[in-house]
């Protein structure tokens, strides 16, 4: 008998860096150096600011969005962090459960392409709900 799957109400993405300025400063010179990725990182930001591609995409959804750091999750992320590592993206259930729908090497396999992701994340919604 197969378990009963809850819809997916809201998506969270967590990146692989920390969100202070301190962190920040670190991720950019890590990059520099080739110490930092994220590749949650490369599908939503260029070498500057967020895509523009990221934001078209985000509109088309029917669920938010909400991205975050490593410093700035709440107890129950850096939980499902823990257990799935970073970056990644979780779904949150009608029961405010978290899944994971896109672990960091789903991710780094996106090679920052905005459609591809669409495309992963569709595909990882349609399993969480069979």
């Amino acid at each position: 008998m197969h378990e009963a799957r809850l819809p997916v109400v809201e998506i969270v993405g967590v990146y692989h860096a920390e969100g202070s300025l301190l962190g920040e400063v670190r991720y950019v010179l890590g990059r520099l150096r080739g110490t930092a990725h994220c590749a949650l990182c490369d599908i939503t930001h260029g070498a500057v600011r967020r895509r523009r591609a990221w934001d078209a995409y985000v509109a088309t959804l029917d669920l938010p969005v909400t991205l975050v750091h490593l410093d700035e999750t709440d107890d129950d992320v850096a939980a499902a962090v823990a257990r799935a590592g970073s970056p990644v993206v979780l779904g949150r259930t009608s029961a405010d459960a978290l899944v994971t729908l896109l672990d960091a090497d789903a991710l780094e396999d996106l090679d920052g392409d905005v459609a591809a992701f669409g495309d992963a994340l569709t595909a990882a919604l349609a399993a969480t709900t069979r």
